[in-house]
């Protein structure tokens, strides 16, 4: 399973992506996860099963859920608490629950 956090430059969310990996390993989830600028949408939307949205480019979801359904790939905007306390476990649950 391959989920994606876009923001925007692909950095701010990278100690998120480190603590969903940890999360993921000690419940034996195979799972690739990455952070990518929102401006790599279409790159993005070619490989992956899940993206989810940084909180602070939230307002862009309009525009990029069009691009997602079309591409049927479910697409969310990260739990702003979550994402602020680099809650790994509870953004991976909301991942494998968009993908369900």
């Amino acid at each position: 399973m391959k989920i994606t956090l876009l923001c925007a430059l692909g950095m701010s969310t990278s100690l998120l992506v480190e603590r969903m990996k940890k999360a993921a390993d000690s419940r034996g989830i195979d799972a690739e996860i990455e952070a990518h600028s929102v401006d790599d949408i279409e790159e993005q939307l070619k490989d992956s099963d899940v993206i989810l949205l940084g909180p602070q480019i939230r307002y862009k979801k309009n525009e990029l859920s069009k691009k997602a359904e079309a591409a049927n790939i479910p697409m969310a905007v990260i739990d702003m608490k979550a994402y602020g306390v680099t809650d790994g476990e509870k953004v991976l649950d909301q991942a494998l629950e968009l993908n369900n």
